[in-house]
């Protein structure tokens, strides 16, 4: 069957250099259905014709398009505690840890780095909540590529089938639920312990820290190898010392990456 748009060789040469030289996301041969599927609905609203004429506008109109454009093809798939085992390592080893650790400070930072929708962040906020005593100040930082997925997740509202793996003490502790829209809130007691900020992972970034623990999960998958390990040497330096550092169950460092130790279960700490 006939597309609706043609998308030449070169055409897809020229957005997957633009993609990795913005975000360092690799795509290959086998991403041109889901690029062409994502691209086209954007090829659709303006009204245009071609690839060729939207790459066009693209290059001509950078500043109000080119967020679309990455938005576009930036993946978000997640889910409430994914990976339970990262939380329960999170409640069971590291806050006891941080606990005894920062005892002077009574301060804990963590960040998650390519938040999505915000299951993530929030299940982090769910999981220290009560851990910590009262008069500690404990953060989460929050930050996503994807401008339109970080506003859905600072609403912090979600529909029922998003939080059908939540059991009930959560969804009672959590969230408010309007029956009429059989939509969950996110209580403003948990919203606030997190500060959702748009982010490119490989550009400047703003925060100094340091943090006591980084989620970078499904994130570096899309990168290459040196992207990766310039991004895990920049991870290594913004952690405290002996802090952690998360990847998704199908990422992994390569032998050669000194600064960290696998703890297995892609859960790495910091030499």
């Amino acid at each position: 069957m006939a597309k609706e748009f043609l998308l030449t060789d070169d055409e897809f040469k020229q957005i997957v250099a633009m993609v990795y030289k913005a975000c360092g996301i690799v795509l290959g041969d086998h991403k041109r259905e889901m690029v062409y599927s994502r691209l086209a609905r954007r090829v659709r609203k303006l009204g245009f014709d071609s690839f060729s004429r939207y790459l066009g506008y693209l290059d001509s109109h950078k500043e109000e398009e080119f967020s679309h454009f990455i938005n576009s093809i930036t993946t978000n798939l997640t889910s409430f505690f994914r990976e339970n085992h990262h939380f329960k390592f999170l409640s069971d080893t590291i806050i006891p840890e941080l606990i005894q650790k920062n005892q002077q400070t009574k301060r804990v930072r963590i960040w998650s780095a390519g938040c999505s929708t915000g299951e993530e962040p929030y299940s982090i906020a769910m999981t220290l909540a009560g851990l910590f005593p009262s008069n500690w100040d404990v953060k989460v930082l929050a930050t996503d590529l994807d401008s339109n997925v970080l506003q859905k997740a600072s609403t912090g509202e979600y529909s029922a089938s998003s939080v059908t793996g939540l059991d009930k003490s959560h969804l009672e502790n959590f969230f408010l639920r309007s029956k009429s829209a059989d939509i969950y809130k996110v209580k403003e007691q948990l919203k606030s312990k997190i500060h959702f900020k748009r982010l490119n992972l490989l550009q400047e970034w703003p925060m100094k820290g340091p943090f006591d623990l980084i989620f970078c999960r499904n994130v570096v998958i899309y990168f290459d190898k040196p992207t990766k390990e310039n991004l895990f040497e920049r991870y290594a330096d913004i952690l405290v010392p002996d802090g952690y550092l998360f990847l998704g169950h199908s990422e992994s460092m390569g032998k050669e990456q000194k600064r960290f130790k696998s703890l297995g279960k892609t859960i790495y700490r910091k030499v």
